[in-house]
């Protein structure tokens, strides 16, 4: 069964499938072994992750693992058309359309949950939630963003989580690849293409300095843009500081940004106050999960008028100035370009596949909580990638290792 937009794009998916394999060697070598070693025969595996040709690749090392997959996205704009085809030819149940309205997006999510499936793969913690709203929580479960995890620790705090969660998101090797180098990479991809501009010259204004805050200041400064920060925690102001970055209050900087990017988790931080005080011609663009960060209602309503002048970006004329909005305020690097580049989704999704088979292996074992990502999974991961770079590190010594986990330092 798949609810998908066109059947007839399964070979163009099929092309662009291959073509992110090709650089997914840490993904693909997972495929190989568990197709010998059958980890998730008759699984159910859920997942509500963006429908891209690496997603796509993920699906397909589950199946080769012995997993029955069904797929929907947790964003309306983030599904490309001809993978979701290409998907469903091959067999999978795919309930996704690039463009879908809201009431067709959760009628996807309900359509997956509806299967029951015993481990979910989430992105945003819809699925998940779905399914405990349902009464019929999952075996176990993994989490991708920093939005679907506060989500999820607030029904444990609640004494409402019925299943244990691999918080994927926090592993250092999806922060440090997903975060930084993919997000901060693919949000700038997004508003290039989306808008044309030339960024170097340019004030950009990006609020909130986590991971991928710090990965899309790093790459806009080295487009020749320059960078300020705004932040509400003051480790993380003085980290951007320290980085060589202008740091200042949201409403100061909106005065000064010529392209702004918010990307914090949390809601309405680019306001009507700040709509007030912007450029003519400045661009609004959202590289958090949900669609919350930017104010949209608010600028509409302080808008007195508002047109589509190129695809995905969306003009509103507050006062004398032109204000442009990109992808509707939501996820730009996903809804304008095509996401995180493969070869960071190598190491995001082999994460999710060990973790898969960590949730089933452990079942029964996992207390009903949000849990780190095991490092020796993490370990395994980042050593299969090195691997296929062809990267060599150092091993410790036998005394080395002694040394290191001795209290007597100076008894040698």
């Amino acid at each position: 069964m798949a609810d998908i937009a066109d059947p007839k794009l399964a070979a163009a998916g099929e092309a662009r499938i291959e073509w992110a394999d090709a650089q997914m060697p840490v993904l693909r070598s997972l495929g190989e072994r568990f197709a010998g070693e059958r980890p998730l025969a008759g699984v159910k595996v859920g997942a509500c992750l963006h429908v891209t040709s690496e997603t796509a690749n993920l699906v397909r090392t589950l199946r080769a693992g012995g997993a029955e997959v069904a797929l929907c996205a947790p964003n309306p704009l983030s599904t490309q058309d001809d993978v979701a085809a290409a998907l469903a030819d091959d067999g999978v149940e795919v309930h996704a359309i690039r463009g879908e309205d809201m009431d067709a997006w959760a009628a996807h999510v309900v359509a997956v949950a509806a299967g029951e499936p015993q481990i979910t793969l989430d992105d945003g913690a819809d699925l998940v939630i779905a399914l405990h709203a349902q009464g019929k929580p999952p075996r176990g479960g993994t989490e991708e963003t920093t939005t679907g995890l506060v989500r999820l620790r607030r029904l444990e705090a609640d004494g409402q989580l019925q299943c244990p969660i691999i918080a994927a998101n926090e592993a250092f090797t999806e922060r440090a690849f997903n975060d930084r180098h993919g997000t901060g990479q693919s949000a700038l991809d997004g508003i290039v293409r989306a808008t044309n501009l030339l960024l170097a010259g340019r004030t950009l204004v990006v609020i909130g300095y986590g991971w991928t805050g710090q990965g899309i200041a790093l790459r806009a400064k080295g487009l020749g843009a320059q960078v300020v920060v705004c932040e509400v925690d003051p480790l993380r102001a003085l980290e951007a500081r320290m980085d060589g970055f202008e740091v200042m209050p949201a409403l100061k900087a909106a005065e000064r940004g010529d392209v702004f990017v918010t990307v914090t988790g949390a809601q309405d931080v680019l306001g009507p106050a700040h709509f007030e005080r912007m450029k003519d011609g400045a661009v609004l663009a959202n590289a958090g999960h949900f669609d919350v960060e930017i104010d949209v209602r608010g600028l509409a309503a302080v808008a007195s008028a508002h047109r589509e002048v190129r695809p995905l970006v969306e003009q509103y004329v507050v006062g004398e100035r032109r204000l442009n909005l990109l992808a509707q305020g939501r996820l730009v690097n996903l809804s304008a370009a095509e996401g995180h580049p493969a070869a960071v989704m190598d190491v995001s999704f082999a994460l999710l596949a060990l973790s898969a088979v960590y949730l089933v292996r452990s079942a029964g074992e996992l207390d009903q909580r949000v849990h780190q990502v095991p490092l020796t999974l993490e370990r395994e991961v980042a050593r299969l990638k090195l691997d296929s770079l062809g990267v060599e590190i150092d091993e410790l010594t036998p005394e080395q290792a002694r040394y290191l986990s001795s209290w007597d330092r100076l008894g040698r």
